[in-house]
């Protein structure tokens, strides 16, 4: 099937609309809205639109992909569809845009909500942290808690505001500022502060973003890898705070990468992987069921809860996952086929990181690197602890690290 011609002109337009109206739109996008055939957007955007529909309009039906669908399906008549303020910024325009090539479309944006209510408040958008909580789970929120941070947090309804404010007392984050403003931009609009420990806001408008000013004394999770031991829960599996930075260094995550974390115990490294950076993927397996239990609580906890757990033992366990672009194992590796499958599967370019504590695991990764090349690394760690009344070092167990890359050229 050969590939299909762009037709001459944009078919598909795809307008920003505020809360308030027809009447903050351009002459172009009004044009836009009244010259077209099918008119898509929320039943909130098509009442906004008012008179300036003329075509027939359309609703977003359930599932969304439905309405995605039904878009891709008119191509070829006069669409505009309907999305709220910067239709790229956590809005229908990117999804919209995975099926439509750019030259196919004509896009007029209004400002996003961040942009007003930047605008409110007099804060510089490049000095905010942005989050979009829409549909997401709050706890995403967690890393960017640092005392004196700014953060505006898009919600998902009413009820948005109070629980972001009870996750912020519960995490020790109660004394933080709290500013609440609702359906920026229309007849509606309102802000109103509290403090997240004392939040008692009612009658709050289902289009919310909320202005935060972090305070508070409670732990923080920095911007450095290895993590302080004591964030997480476990039971002592858990790859320890100096080994972890050095293995987080050793899997290099770059932009968009799957992590498989074989034999997570407590979920360290894929919790620190994903907090690298929004773009990454992780799967923690985990064979032991308190263990896959808690590595899910961590990852609550500390920001990311869309990491995928999977419990069950390797290598049963890793049959019909995503193929990973970076493995690490830290347990498990001893297990018969474990090191086979992760080679096996493992994206060719990928990274693999095993790190051992046994002689019997240590002497498969010595036969590894034998046969297939790659670094090893000793690392032993000593701390200072008391003896008696005084300090004295007390060696931590030493840790064997095979880093290998899987040739480009690998077959499947």
């Amino acid at each position: 099937m050969g590939p299909e011609t762009a037709p001459a002109r944009p078919w598909l337009s795809i307008v920003g609309i505020g809360e308030d109206g027809a009447a903050g739109l351009s002459p172009a996008a009004c044009a836009l809205i009244s010259g077209a055939d099918l008119v898509f957007g929320g039943a909130r955007h098509l009442a906004l639109a008012g008179d300036l529909v003329k075509g027939e309009a359309r609703a977003w039906p359930g599932p969304f992909s439905e309405g995605i669908a039904q878009v891709i399906a008119a191509r070829g008549r006069t669409v505009c569809v309907l999305a709220s303020g910067d239709p790229f910024l956590h809005g229908v325009g990117a999804t919209l845009a995975r099926h439509v090539p750019a030259a196919e479309m004509h896009v007029i944006s209004a400002p996003s909500a961040f942009s007003l209510a930047a605008a409110r408040l007099g804060w510089a958008l490049q000095d905010v942290a942005c989050v979009s909580l829409h549909g997401k789970e709050i706890g995403r929120i967690r890393p960017h808690l640092h005392p004196g941070s700014r953060i505006l947090a898009l919600t998902s309804d009413e009820n948005g505001p109070a629980a972001v404010a009870a996750l912020l007392a519960a995490l020790g984050f109660g004394a933080s500022r709290i500013i609440v403003l609702e359906a920026l931009g229309g007849p509606r609009e309102r802000m109103r502060e509290t403090r997240a420990q004392d939040f008692s806001l009612a009658g709050i408008d289902p289009l919310n973003l909320l202005a935060i000013i972090v305070e508070g004394a409670a732990p923080v999770i920095h911007f450095g890898r290895g993590l302080p031991d004591d964030l997480f829960e476990h039971d002592g599996q858990i790859t320890k705070r100096e080994i972890r930075a050095v293995t987080l260094s050793a899997l290099a995550p770059r932009r968009g990468e799957l992590l498989w974390d074989i034999g997570a115990g407590a979920g360290s490294i894929a919790i620190e992987w994903l907090l690298c950076d929004p773009s990454l993927r992780a799967i923690a397996i985990e064979e032991n069921a308190a263990r896959a239990a808690c590595i899910a609580r961590n990852a609550a906890t500390l920001g990311v809860p869309h990491l995928r757990v999977v419990e069950g033992a390797a290598p049963s366990a890793l049959l019909g996952l995503p193929p990973p672009d970076v493995v690490f194992i830290g347990g498990g590796a001893s297990e018969e086929g474990v090191l086979d499958a992760a080679i096996f599967d493992l994206k060719p370019g990928g990274r693999l990181i095993a790190n051992a504590v046994t002689l019997e695991t240590e002497a498969l990764l010595l036969g590894l690197q034998a046969r297939l090349g790659g670094d090893l690394l000793r690392l032993a760690v000593t701390r200072a602890a008391p003896v008696k009344g005084m300090t004295a070092w007390r060696p931590a167990m030493p840790v064997t690290q095979w880093v290998w890359g899987k040739p480009l050229e690998a077959a499947e």
